[in-house]
């Protein structure tokens, strides 16, 4: 996969700046309902007060672009769900459920952010490749949480980490973008979709009855 990391500029702050800018921009517009591929880079220049050539000095393409506003969320979201400890102190599911939580108020945020991922992954092999990526390093970590669970003999030995960690880490990122679209974003409904999809891993995978 190709990478998106860029040569050290000479002023790093000042670049830093142009790129929050035109990711601003960009957020702002597609929170307004475009779509991503209809979206040009003079629009999205425009938008962040910046000329065409200055976008082009910053980023490679608007795949690149996508690609940035993307890690933002992933980084976010991973690192909050890789907080949990399931031997930790205190009640493992209620944590888990108050992880679930904020991971779907960052998703709700995200929202057409992740609308334009499925939108351009679909035809558009970088970006596919790049968020595929990144749910595959969660699911080796998961992996690792499990086994260390069954070695402990906390979570049943018949259990394969390999395919339940697949299955609750891809299957709960779609389930968590269905949940935030705009066919299904009843905030109301985020509560119980935290514990229902917490209950999932805990007794689904982690605590399964032998």
């Amino acid at each position: 996969m190709p990478s998106i990391t860029r040569r050290r500029p000479r002023n790093p702050d000042g670049r830093a700046a142009v790129e929050a800018r035109v990711l601003a921009a960009t957020e702002r517009l597609l929170q307004e309902g475009i779509r991503f591929t209809d979206l040009g880079v003079q629009r999205i220049a425009a938008e962040a007060g910046v000329a065409r050539s200055t976008f082009y000095t910053h980023f490679r393409d608007k795949s690149e672009l996508l690609m940035r506003l993307a890690g933002t969320m992933r980084e976010s979201s991973f690192g909050r769900t890789g907080e949990w400890n399931p031997a930790g102190p205190g009640d493992p599911l209620a944590s888990l459920t108050e992880i679930f939580a904020d991971v779907i108020r960052i998703y709700r945020t995200y929202a057409p952010v992740l609308a334009a991922v499925s939108e351009v992954a679909a035809y558009d092999e970088v970006v596919r490749e790049y968020w595929a990526a990144g749910l595959e390093q969660f699911v080796a970590r998961t992996v690792q949480v499990l086994r260390a669970e069954q070695e402990a003999g906390r979570t049943p030995a018949g259990i394969d980490p390999v395919t339940a960690s697949r299955l609750i880490v891809i299957g709960g990122d779609r389930f968590l973008a269905d949940h935030v679209s705009a066919t299904s974003a009843d905030p109301d409904t985020d509560a119980s979709a935290a514990r229902e999809l917490a209950a999932t891993w805990w007794y689904g995978v982690y605590r399964r009855p032998a």
